[in-house]
């Protein structure tokens, strides 16, 4: 179609959505595009924005939940080496938006470089982490942000300063488009003792998630003080179950799904776990799972 014509080499139709996310669930998106360089990828937005098509941005899929009705618009994945390089100047890690958080969590570890150890564990990219400022108890990823590179929904690229970004709770002032390459100033020390430390984390992480395999995903943010898996399990939802999605075994904040299952399933499930926690407990559980 006219809309296509010139890009046809990195986007396509009706492309099935659920092989990207880690629930394996959802429809087709409308257009699907993967543009190899940032000069395809600006080409693209501006075309979208004549034809005034909606644009979401697809990353690692960790925290994304598709519906089975799929997706109108266009979907932009970038995977392209352009948009994950990373290397390292002094105690500046630069990362593009598409790189994944582990592997530039180990890339600094490795040269001694320390901060970011604490994020260990938590998948996405980049862009990803920086948009929902990704944290732990020992720390978020804000804190290290010396710099941000962005395209606007315009197709416009501009830096965000350290003095220009702010961040919060799961959250951060970064909602442009995308996030193209990331600068983190961080601290020398011992790549030995950070190592051990970075491994120290993952090994209890893992512990209380469930295993790779599986296709999950995290529901809930925890509201503070108590945790939404203890609180989930307080109101006697620990084995909860819709369809062929149900909550799972070794956290109750994961929904685990087992063949046969479908978005709604997983919908119908965060529902009922939301209200029942709301109706015994009075706290509102906020979502972390992103719906489209």
């Amino acid at each position: 179609m006219e809309f296509l014509d010139g890009l046809e080499h990195y986007t396509r139709e009706n492309e099935p959505l659920a092989p990207y996310t880690w629930f394996r669930l959802g429809g087709v998106a409308q257009y699907f595009a993967e543009p190899t360089t940032v000069d395809e990828l600006a080409a693209l937005v501006r075309r979208c924005r004549q034809e005034q098509l909606p644009i979401r941005l697809l990353g690692g899929g960790s925290n994304l939940l598709i519906r089975d009705a799929g997706i109108e618009g266009m979907v932009i994945h970038l995977t392209a080496a352009a948009f994950a390089a990373i290397s390292i100047e002094g105690q500046i890690v630069k990362a593009g938006g598409a790189a994944k958080l582990g592997h530039v969590v180990s890339s600094a570890v490795g040269a001694g470089l320390a901060g970011l150890e604490p994020l260990v564990g938590i998948p996405g990219s980049i862009g990803g982490a920086l948009h929902g400022n990704a944290s732990t108890q020992g720390g978020d990823i804000g804190q290290w942000t010396h710099s941000a590179t962005v395209m606007t929904h315009d197709g416009e690229i501009e830096t965000r300063s350290r003095d220009s970004l702010i961040f919060a709770h799961r959250q951060s002032s970064l909602d442009d488009l995308v996030i193209l390459e990331a600068q983190f100033a961080l601290e020398p020390d011992d790549p030995r003792e950070i190592t051990q430390r970075m491994q120290k984390l993952w090994i209890i992480k893992k512990a209380h998630e469930p295993a790779s395999n599986e296709c999950t995903g995290l529901i809930f943010r925890d509201p503070g003080g108590d945790t939404a898996a203890s609180l989930i399990e307080s109101a006697g939802f620990k084995n909860a179950r819709v369809g062929e999605a149900r909550i799972d075994d070794r956290n109750a904040n994961f929904i685990t799904v087992d063949s046969g299952a479908s978005a709604d399933d997983v919908l119908r499930l965060i529902e009922l776990v939301r209200t029942g926690v709301s109706d015994r407990t009075g706290v509102e559980l906020e979502l972390n799972l992103e719906i489209w």
